[in-house]
């Protein structure tokens, strides 16, 4: 039977993190007169964070003063500003230990990186009868490309089992692996769930059956220390405005042999060698696959982002993550006709839950006029919804600049929203 040690390797103690000190960066937090009374609560942090002060100055730094194209230029500020770029890229590869800045790819977020991969290595490697195995908790960035390149290639799509616990069967590999399998695309975090999957075992199960692996980090690389030497997956992807930065930039992680036999994504300026009118030889890796002027702004933003975490230590960050989370759900489970979606035994702060007698929506809503924002839905992933046989959840998603005293006021919340749609306390 497969079976795949813990994923979130983290020394057991209290952070030495205080979330009411970090609340300090974040502008958004400090403008209470924008969002009345009482004071703004943020809990939708799984589908975009707040921005520190560093971020925003880095943005409107490069904007004031630093605004000119890269990779063209031949006079001191444009050089100046392809040297800011690529060192983004260094840091952000230092970030999760990449062996080498060529392995780092920038597109708009996580959707594109996996839609890169599905149709550049998708389409020049993939043959009729080929498989795929994903899994029934995918978030639709990582279900929908597979999809469509199965009908493009013929390629057979199989899936792993969601349990009701909000965790996957991984003991179904063992059964849906064959010598034609080429390639298992997982989550590392369910945005849904928040369940941590082992992708480490994952990818060395499927090494050792001669098989890549794709890994969904959206949901991972904001909230734990993520090394893809140390998981050994051959592609990665995540999002900028997911951890700190600006929205459309993200990155895609792959393993540089495999990125070398890839043709391009995209084509255009910027990403060829040399072009002649019937012919075009491709540019080194990565710009091979960043066609057109890219999202400078984007790139300085999310490096700003990486530089603060490298700031606060992103352990620390998992562990008051982990802190707040159990906080909330302990509380939480008192209230009567609570039920939280997903219990595994590792899991992020992530929260989906219902109270019987009213509808995900409805409770967003009410949250609302309480200045709590959540988010309420199918989460993009309709599957897993149906496999729990919930057409939406409400969703609380913590981060580590929310307070204790923010999840008082939330359970409080909680409470009233039962008084109010008679449901009782």
């Amino acid at each position: 039977m497969v079976q795949f040690n813990s994923e979130v390797e983290v020394p057991r103690r209290h952070t030495t993190l205080n979330p009411e000190e970090l609340r300090q960066d974040f502008p958004m937090f400090q403008q209470p007169e924008q969002y009345g009374k009482p004071e703004f609560i943020y809990f939708d942090n799984a589908a975009t964070t707040q921005k520190p002060r560093s971020v925003i100055d880095a943005l409107v730094t490069y904007y004031e003063k630093q605004n000119t194209n890269v990779h063209r230029a031949i006079y001191r500020l444009g050089e100046q500003t392809s040297e800011l770029y690529e060192e983004g890229r260094r840091s952000i590869g230092r970030f999760i230990n990449a062996r080498s800045s060529r392995e780092i790819v920038f597109t708009r977020g996580a959707t594109e990186a996996i839609n890169l991969v599905a149709a550049s290595w998708g389409r020049s490697q993939l043959q009729p009868g080929d498989e795929i195995i994903v899994t029934e908790m995918e978030h639709h960035a990582n279900l929908i490309p597979w999809q469509q390149i199965s009908h493009e290639k013929g390629v057979i799509l199989k899936s792993l089992s969601l349990q009701e616990n909000g965790t996957l069967d991984f003991s179904e590999l063992e059964t849906l692996f064959t010598d034609r399998t080429r390639l298992i695309a997982l989550t590392h975090v369910s945005n849904v769930f928040g369940t941590v999957n082992p992708v480490r075992g994952v990818t060395e199960f499927a090494h050792q059956r001669g098989a890549l692996v794709l890994v969904d980090a959206a949901q991972s690389v904001p909230h734990m220390p993520v090394d893809v030497q140390r998981i050994g997956c051959d592609f990665l992807a995540f999002s900028g405005h997911k951890m700190l930065g600006p929205t459309g930039i993200g990155v895609l992680y792959g393993r540089e042999s495999l990125l070398e036999k890839m043709p391009p994504y995209q084509t255009g300026g910027d990403m060829i060698r040399s072009v002649w009118m019937d012919r075009a030889t491709w540019n080194e890796l990565p710009h091979k696959f960043e066609a057109g002027t890219p999202n400078i702004a984007g790139v300085i933003g999310l490096a700003a982002a990486v530089a603060y975490f490298n700031k606060i230590n992103m352990e620390e960050v998992t562990l008051l993550e982990q802190e707040l989370t159990t906080y909330a759900m302990l509380k939480m489970m008192k209230l009567k006709g609570m039920r939280i979606f997903g219990n595994a035994p590792e899991r992020a702060g992530v929260i989906s839950f219902q109270i019987n007698g009213i509808h995900a929506h409805d409770m967003a809503q009410f949250l609302d006029h309480q200045n709590i924002a959540v988010r309420a839905g199918n989460h993009c992933a309709q599957p897993a919804m149906r496999k729990l046989g919930v057409p939406s959840t409400t969703r609380a998603s913590l981060y580590f600049y929310n307070t204790y005293a923010e999840i008082d006021r939330f359970i409080e919340s909680l409470k009233k929203a039962k008084e109010f749609f008679g449901y009782g306390v």
